[in-house]
């Protein structure tokens, strides 16, 4: 491709990106940093630019940046869990198919700079593409703008999905009491559920969890499952509290 696509591509890219940080009430200062932050190799490799311009680099960074950004969330919102557990937590926030959750959700891929073979074959939607893009994308935020940046970013971006349990599994309560009790030895779990209400498009589920034919705690959710899973946090939170007595 010639080189004044090259600059059509890059003005219309920082013109996008203007409006996408002023949606995301974010600063910047260097912007030919995020420029190389959304470069796939694709694009570069058109122009017959230098290949460490691409955004493999930052991607480096940002996993890095995102791995301890969301280690320290997760230590100080769950004072309660071991090592072992707050890993797998981790691990199920910083991986592929989350990352790709967070970025399309605020457009991100949008803004990837991609060859044109690229572009034909759905490269803007290939989820490891999008997940690389996004990870890249924090790794130049932290240079640009330090780690407070990178916080806020999170607290509006990825923090809010793991409170809604919008990720699958990230906390496993139900699994998590359930190791509980079976370690102090107190009995079988079950759950049941005790109250459903609300129209079919917004309904609130109330379950309850029984421990040896006593009910211990009470939690309710937009589905059966969240509903299961608030009680169990509610049952383990409260035992583990009573035991450290």
């Amino acid at each position: 491709m010639t080189n004044n696509k090259k600059i059509e591509m890059v003005k219309d890219f920082r013109e996008r990106f203007q409006h996408k940080m002023t949606e995301l009430n974010l600063q910047y200062n260097n912007v030919e940093l995020y420029q190389q932050a959304f470069s796939h190799s694709s694009f570069i490799n058109d122009f017959n630019m230098n290949r460490l311009e691409h955004n493999e680099r930052l991607e480096f960074l940002g996993d890095a940046v995102l791995e301890l950004t969301v280690s320290r969330y997760l230590f100080d919102k769950y004072p309660e869990l071991p090592e072992g557990n707050l890993t797998k937590m981790r691990a199920t926030i910083v991986c592929e198919p989350s990352l790709v959750i967070f970025a399309k959700k605020i457009r991100l891929n949008d803004l990837i700079l991609l060859g044109k073979g690229e572009e034909k074959t759905g490269g803007r939607l290939r989820p490891s593409l999008v997940s690389d893009a996004f990870e890249a994308f924090v790794g130049a935020l932290y240079l640009d703008q330090g780690l407070d940046s990178v916080w806020y970013f999170a607290e509006r971006i990825i923090f809010p999905f793991v409170e809604a349990d919008v990720l699958d599994g990230v906390v496993d309560f139900k699994t998590q009491f359930q190791e509980f009790v079976h370690q102090q030895n107190k009995g079988d779990v079950t759950y049941r559920l005790i109250n459903e209400e609300g129209p079919a498009h917004h309904r609130l589920f109330t379950s309850e969890v029984i421990l040896e034919d006593t009910a211990v705690a009470e939690g309710k959710g937009k589905t059966k499952k969240e509903s299961e899973q608030k009680a169990a946090e509610k049952a383990y939170k409260t035992m583990k509290s009573k035991l450290s007595l």
